[in-house]
């Protein structure tokens, strides 16, 4: 089967988990998911948690109930999943595209303000592969210009800046728990916040528009973002593991990163000062200067039984869906460079130490 390149841990815990709430009765939105938003509000360090089906709809509600409306602009980075731009456009507001950073992957702050307009209403962060945003920088331009920051922490649960959680900076944070990511709950997604209002309006969009505690009143459009207690009952679970599981690719990280660092023509993945990266995914650029291509390495990892990724083999707006929006071909070029060089290698928690130095060598004997 070789190495893939992802691999969810599911194990008797969760299925126990599992068999417990089927046996109950009660398998839809229920105490489960009520204990799960308690749990991972205290693990995030924040006042409220929501959980939804997805990390998409957690965006959509966070989006919502940040009060994003028709004609609003919202800054982020066009390197990333397409989820994180399509919330902004389900709200009918438009997705202002920022250059990255070349090291971190992560938006450009730098370049965030001369893209502010009186129609700006948010900046939208991505905390990619693992890494959070330009924290400090982002937060003094929010508040510069009053906006709101919505952190789409979907890829770093659990990582941190200053010893503080990802997904607490902003007026929301956001996390999916999609089968491939570090914590899963097959399905699903939650929206952290500190902000009572923001809570109160996310759980009345996942519920069709009626607040929990007056059903059957519809205060607002809404959707049916709910999650299960069969979902949240796993993800009771995957949270008493995801501090191991980071830990176990923070190491594989690290021992990729011994045995790759001085290969020309490859550049081993940044963590910044004062940032816990938790890596879930390990990307390397694959420059000119290696001997092979990136999809050339990518095809012989494969020959070799070693699974590999490339996220993201095009920044958004380079996609004939965003063209509506006047973006092209050359608008962020550190992006479009990215795009051409990134590679992901295995770096989850089942990926053995053993596995690790065979990848290292097979690099090396290019």
């Amino acid at each position: 089967m070789g190495i893939p390149i992802v691999k969810p841990i599911i194990k008797e815990e969760e299925i126990r988990a599992v068999e417990e709430v089927l046996s109950s009765g009660i398998i839809a939105q229920g105490p489960k998911v009520a204990e799960f938003e308690k749990k991972f509000a205290d693990f995030c360090g924040t006042k409220y948690a929501v959980a939804v089906n997805s990390g998409t709809a957690a965006l959509h509600c966070a989006m919502r109930a940040c009060g994003i409306k028709k004609g609003d602009e919202i800054i982020t980075t066009p390197f990333t999943f397409v989820a994180t731009a399509n919330s902004i456009i389900m709200q009918d507001a438009r997705p202002v595209f920022v250059d990255i950073y070349l090291d971190t992957f992560n938006i450009d702050s730098a370049k965030i303000e001369k893209k502010i307009t009186k129609k700006t209403k948010a900046i939208l962060s991505v905390d990619l592969y693992g890494q959070i945003y330009n924290v400090n920088v982002i937060k003094k331009i929010a508040e510069k210009y009053n906006l709101k920051i919505i952190e789409d922490a979907c890829q770093a649960v659990g990582g941190e800046f200053n010893h503080k959680k990802a997904g607490s900076f902003g007026d929301a944070g956001v996390f999916s728990f999609y089968a491939t990511k570090s914590m899963t709950t097959g399905e699903g997604g939650m929206l952290a916040t500190n902000n009572e209002s923001i809570a109160e309006l996310a759980k009345r969009f996942r519920h069709h528009g009626q607040s929990e505690q007056t059903r059957y009143q519809y205060f607002d459009l809404g959707f049916n973002y709910r999650m299960t207690d069969i979902a949240a009952a796993i993800g009771i679970e995957q949270l008493k593991k995801i501090d191991d599981f980071n830990e176990k690719r923070i190491k594989n990280a690290k021992i990729l990163t011994e045995g790759l660092r001085n290969i020309k023509g490859l550049i081993t993945p940044t963590v910044k000062d004062n940032y816990k990266h938790v890596f879930h995914q390990y990307t390397i650029r694959v420059a000119d200067e290696f001997k092979l291509s990136r999809d050339e390495l990518s095809r012989y990892f494969k020959e070799k039984g070693i699974g590999s990724a490339i996220f993201y083999p095009k920044p958004l707006h380079l996609y004939p869906y965003f063209e509506k929006f006047g973006y092209k071909e050359g608008d962020f070029p550190i992006a479009e460079k990215a795009s051409r060089e990134v590679l992901s290698l295995p770096v989850h928690p089942l990926v053995s130490e053993e596995d690790i130095r065979f990848i290292i060598k097979t690099i090396q004997e290019i």
